[in-house]
C-alpha cells in the first residue's frame, strides 16, 4: 500500500538535512551552502514526509516575479518510483507560477523534465582541476570586499536573470571562501568565488568581460586556495572552454542540461565562465 506523503515547508535546519542527503549522492555540496541557499527564499524548500520521516526534498527558489530556479531534488531510494518525487514537483511549480524556471537536470531524467514542460538550451560540464602550481597573480585582480556591495550586485545582475541580493553578500562573505574581482579603469570587468566543499572547493561564479578577464580571476583564485582537487561548472557554449581545458588540463566528471520552463532568459553565455552552482543557478 503506498502511503500518503505530506509536503510542507522546509524549516532552516531541513535544509541542513538536504544539503547531507546532496552529499550522500555524491554531489558535493559546500560547507556552508545551507545557510546561503535558504537567503536566496526563505519559502522556496519543500520536503515530503510520511509517517513523520522524510523521503523527499526539493528547492524552488523565486528569485523575484519574473525568474526562478529549482534543485536539490532528492527522493529517498526506497521511495522512488511511486511518483512522491512528481507530487513534489508540482507542488513546487505550483508556488513559482508562470515564472520563467530553470533546472540543471540530469541526463538521463530529461525526458521526465521534457514531459512538464522544461525544454533543454544547452548543457553545462562539471570539469575537476588539480592543482599543481601557482600563479603570478596580475596586480589588478583584488579582493571583492574592497568594493561596495551595489557594485558587485548590478555586475552580477548582467550575467544572472534577477536579482539575487541576499543570497550574494552571503556567498561572497561565507567562510573560508575567496572571493576576488578585476578592477581596471575603476570598473569591475569581472568577478570569481571560491568556496569549500565537501571535497575540495568548487568555483562559481566566475563572470567576465573577456576569456583574458576569466584567466587572470580563474589562476589567482587557485594560486589563493590551499586545496589541491577544484571544480568548476562550464556552460558548454561558452567558446573558450576548449581552452580551459587545454590550458588547465580540465577533466570533465558530471554534465547536466540546463533546462527552462515558461521561456528562457536570454544570457551572454561566452561571458559566463562558471556557473554559481547547479542547485540554484
Amino acid at each position: 500500500m503506498i502511503k500518503q506523503m505530506i509536503i510542507s515547508k522546509m524549516k532552516r535546519n531541513e535544509i541542513d538535512f538536504a544539503i547531507d542527503w546532496a552529499a550522500k549522492e555524491g554531489w558535493n555540496p559546500g560547507l556552508h551552502d545551507a545557510e546561503c541557499f535558504y537567503l536566496a527564499d526563505s519559502d522556496g524548500f519543500f520536503v515530503g514526509k510520511i509517517d513523520n520521516q522524510i523521503i523527499a526534498i526539493g528547492s524552488a527558489v523565486a528569485y523575484d516575479e519574473n525568474f526562478a530556479f529549482c534543485g536539490l531534488y532528492i527522493v529517498k531510494e526506497e521511495y522512488r518510483g511511486f511518483n512522491y518525487g512528481m507530487d513534489l514537483t508540482l507542488v513546487r511549480l505550483k508556488y513559482l507560477g508562470n515564472r520563467i524556471t530553470g533546472i540543471d537536470g540530469v541526463l538521463n531524467m530529461v525526458d521526465k523534465y521534457s514531459q512538464i514542460g522544461y525544454r533543454t538550451v544547452y548543457e553545462n560540464a562539471r570539469y575537476h582541476l588539480l592543482k599543481t602550481t601557482d600563479y603570478p597573480i596580475n596586480p589588478k585582480v583584488i579582493e571583492l570586499n574592497q568594493l561596495d556591495f551595489q557594485v558587485i550586485a548590478d555586475y552580477d545582475r548582467q550575467y544572472f536573470p534577477a536579482p539575487r541580493n541576499n543570497f550574494l553578500q552571503a556567498w561572497i562573505s561565507q567562510s573560508g571562501a575567496i572571493a576576488l574581482g578585476f578592477i581596471e579603469n575603476g570598473k569591475l570587468l569581472g568577478y570569481g568565488v571560491l568556496r569549500k566543499c565537501i571535497e575540495g572547493a568548487k568555483i562559481g561564479p566566475l563572470f567576465a568581460e573577456n576569456e583574458k578577464i576569466a584567466h587572470y580571476l580563474l589562476q589567482a583564485l587557485v594560486t589563493k586556495s590551499d586545496v589541491t582537487n577544484i571544480y568548476i561548472d562550464i556552460p558548454e557554449p561558452n567558446s573558450a572552454i576548449k581552452q580551459f581545458i587545454t590550458e588547465y588540463n580540465l577533466n570533465q566528471v558530471f554534465a547536466t542540461a540546463r533546462m527552462y520552463r515558461n521561456g528562457k532568459p536570454e544570457l551572454e553565455l561566452d561571458k559566463i565562465f562558471g556557473i554559481t552552482t547547479f542547485e540554484l543557478g
